[in-house]
């Protein structure tokens, strides 16, 4: 018998719910109930539990880096650099790691910030959200685009099937800690092995990331 995705054989026995979810390219994949954790049962005090730390905390070339990527993105040095930054050793292992999911990575950067803006939302948060907005933007999504990764359910028709592929695997990841036959194979499709395995570290990554920022209740970086 065929579920899921058309054309793709499913065995004969009884699937799953998860395997008869609608096809990635669906509008109706995308009218679901939102994954995302709702904020209101994750509060914030307000009050950062880690202050940035400072050349002598850091290091000079830790705090160096943080004041550079502040000019980058025009506000005050990072927190996400300032804070990670006290783990000095730790810092620079994590630095190297992530660059090579991005900016370096083989994804290309639109699809990198796509699934970077969508696990923001997803795990309700701000900071990577605030801190991603201009970046994605640079890499070439709309404004559009990003107030639709931003929202609880992103309407189909503003991305093309590739796009509509990473947003799918990204809620359904984020969701259930895995994917589906159906979902892993559209996916596959559009990124193939390498993608996919980067597209994994890639969305782990950041929804760890989200965690220890909202654990050490760190607010969006301040505009210069």
């Amino acid at each position: 018998m065929t579920t899921g995705s058309p054309g793709l054989d499913m065995p004969s026995s009884a699937p799953s719910p998860r395997e008869v979810s609608p096809p990635l390219r669906s509008p109706e994949y995308f009218a679901g109930p939102p994954t995302a954790l709702p904020r209101a049962t994750r509060p914030a005090t307000g009050v950062a539990r880690v202050r940035p730390g400072t050349w002598r905390t850091n290091g000079p070339l830790a705090a160096g880096f943080a004041q550079l990527a502040g000019r980058v993105t025009r506000t005050a040095p990072p927190a996400i650099f300032t804070v990670l930054g006290r783990g000095r050793r730790t810092f620079w292992g994590w630095l190297a790691f992530a660059g090579t999911l991005m900016p370096f990575g083989s994804l290309p950067r639109g699809d990198s910030e796509l699934v970077i803006l969508r696990v923001a939302h997803l795990r309700g948060s701000d900071y990577e959200a605030a801190h991603h907005r201009s970046i994605a933007f640079r890499a070439g999504l709309t404004a559009d685009q990003i107030e639709q990764l931003l929202s609880a359910t992103p309407e189909a028709s503003y991305f093309s099937e590739r796009q509509q592929s990473l947003i799918a695997a990204t809620d359904e990841l984020i969701a259930d800690d895995d994917l589906s036959d159906p979902t892993w194979q559209r996916l596959h499709g559009q990124v193939g092995d390498r993608g996919c395995v980067e597209f994994l570290l890639l969305a782990g990554h950041y929804r760890m990331l989200a965690t220890a920022l909202h654990t050490m209740r760190i607010e969006p970086d301040q505009p210069r």
